[in-house]
């Protein structure tokens, strides 16, 4: 009979070894990733909302954590609207399972993760152009 406890072993050590190098910290940010919530957002849970684009939405909690949320496929009227629905769970969080409306047309998210805050936006107008040095001429 073959005893296939040593060749067994011999390929369980190095995703052992794996486990072990990744850093703890990385461990921490990636359950904090899949844990991601709003809780009672059907009910006030939410503060703030803004889109990114066509695809990220941002969503402020009552805490003032934010979260970003890319949809499965692009709304191409996401820039431009004034209000979206929000499609939580029947207890009412908002997480990777959740949805927004925009214009009647549901979107479910493709990942839904806590971030430190939306994009900063980019000035318009006179302030954002930067001052030039004059021409001089010889």
């Amino acid at each position: 009979m073959i005893d296939f406890r040593p060749a067994r072993a011999a390929w369980l050590a190095p995703l052992a070894a794996l486990a072990l190098a990744m850093p703890a910290a990385a461990q921490a940010k990636a359950a904090q990733e899949q844990s991601a919530s709003i809780p009672f957002a059907d009910h006030g849970g939410i503060w703030d909302w803004r889109s990114e684009g066509d695809s990220t939405v941002y969503f402020q909690d009552n805490h003032r954590q934010w979260y970003r949320a890319e949809l499965f496929m692009p709304a191409f009227d996401l820039p431009f609207v004034e209000f979206i629905g929000i499609d939580a769970l029947p207890s009412g969080t908002l997480d990777k399972f959740g949805a927004v409306y925009i214009h009647g047309q549901r979107y479910p998210f493709k990942s839904f993760v806590k971030v430190d805050g939306p994009p900063k936006k980019a000035e318009h107008g006179d302030k954002a152009k930067t001052k030039a040095e004059p021409m001089h001429r010889a």
